[in-house]
């Protein structure tokens, strides 16, 4: 048979036996460092950056050279059939032989090879920032459920006391004997928020695991920053958001592979050495060789290539347009959402929530004075939970939400965590 601790009772008793573990508190820059020194999504980008960067070194590189051996020559009738020595034509051959790529190609190959170290490199600014904002978020999300489950906590020991008054009235004739039912049944109402509330922080935890490992059982420290919500600072920077980034090197690895198409309408060549040795009675001989290709159909070969390069390119520009126009609709509706969440918490704070303690206010002076009855106060107290509760969901979402627009949107050396 298991028994669950309410959360009053178990964070400090969990909280205690980390720290004696040795278990530092989980702060929000802590958690951020840890996930981009853990999660193995990162040392995946990593290895990809080293190994384009290995294979940009041999692009745009000579080719190896070639060896060659041969017997020319060799008469294949008469008295002197398959002899190497005899007639003065027969020779053995050994040469090498260069091929020389023309400058054009040999420049295209480097230049795609560097735009793919950069097409890596950006690739992993997108891993980046999506590890960042989902390890933001999750942190987050941990920490509001915490702090309801804190409020929660504060509500068994008001329960207890407004039970005992309950009962204490009972005893003096006063109420109705249904009363002594209603603090035991919110009672239970609490207990049901708290499991909701458990069930939300579990999540949150396994969700911060993914990005932290076991670091994400820590009890958390610390409260999320304050960053500045500016619409025009971040619309500046849209262009500069990672997953936009990307585009600039694909274009430049596009743009290389249709200047190496366009190379390959030029010649490239090459130059051989050859030794030839005849028999012992004639003199050894020496040759050079110069070859070069004759690109004659480059209307049926490299045009057709070309073109299909250049409507990539189209292609790539139209969805880098379609991609840029997405993430603005997408930075405005968060900024709206991120607005909405901001004036809804200060009204809440401000008025509804002002507003429910002095309906509780009045109606426990009406209760205890004789004129109203348990069951008005028993709502006045529900809405006053909801509101508290409400208030702590809503600063929640709000702090989510501008995690969201600052990973989103700036920059590395800006995001709250180092490169």
């Amino acid at each position: 048979m298991f028994f669950k601790l309410p959360y009053w009772l178990a964070a400090p008793l969990w909280a205690g036996w980390m720290a004696g573990a040795g278990a530092a508190p989980l702060g929000f820059d802590d958690a951020l460092t840890r996930a981009l020194q853990e999660t193995p999504a990162l040392s995946a980008s990593a290895s990809r950056i080293a190994a384009a960067r290995q294979s940009a070194i041999p692009a745009g590189a000579l080719p190896d050279p070639q060896l060659t051996l041969g017997l020319a020559n060799v008469p294949v009738d008469g008295a002197d059939r398959f002899s190497l020595d005899s007639d003065p034509m027969t020779m053995r051959t050994i040469g090498v032989m260069q091929a020389f790529p023309n400058a054009a190609k040999r420049g295209a190959l480097a230049g795609a090879a560097r735009g793919r170290v950069g097409l890596a490199e950006a690739g992993m600014q997108v891993v980046r920032q999506s590890v960042l904002q989902q390890t933001a978020q999750a942190w987050i999300q941990r920490h509001t459920a915490e702090a309801q489950l804190r409020q929660i906590a504060a509500l068994y020991d008001e329960n207890r006391l407004f039970d005992a008054a309950v009962r204490a009235r009972l005893a003096g004739g006063g109420g109705m004997a249904s009363d002594a039912v209603l603090p035991r049944e919110e009672a239970a109402l609490i207990a049901e928020r708290e499991d909701m509330l458990d069930a939300r922080r579990a999540q949150a935890i396994a969700a911060l695991r993914r990005w932290v490992g076991d670091a994400a059982d820590w009890p958390l420290a610390g409260a999320p920053p304050q960053w500045p919500i500016d619409h025009g600072r971040l619309a500046h920077r849209l262009e500069q958001h990672p997953e936009l980034a990307l585009y600039s090197h694909e274009a430049r690895v596009l743009d290389a592979e249709t200047d190496l198409t366009r190379a390959a309408t030029r010649p490239d060549w090459r130059l051989g050495v050859v030794y030839q040795q005849r028999g012992s009675q004639f003199g050894n001989m020496a040759g050079i060789e110069l070859g070069f290709d004759l690109p004659v159909f480059a209307s049926s070969r490299q045009d057709p290539l070309i073109a299909a390069r250049v409507a990539e390119r189209a292609v790539l520009d139209a969805d880098y347009q379609a991609q840029l126009r997405a993430h603005n609709a997408e930075l405005d509706a968060d900024l709206a959402e991120y607005r909405r969440l901001d004036r809804a918490l200060a009204r809440q704070n401000e008025v509804l929530l002002p507003l429910a303690q002095e309906k509780v206010a009045l109606t426990l002076a009406a209760w205890r004075g004789g004129q109203g009855n348990l069951a008005e106060l028993i709502g006045a107290r529900r809405a006053r939970i909801d509101a508290e509760l409400k208030a702590i969901e809503l600063a929640g979402a709000r702090d989510e939400m501008a995690a969201r627009l600052h990973f989103t949107y700036a920059q590395p050396d800006e995001s709250g965590v180092q490169p």
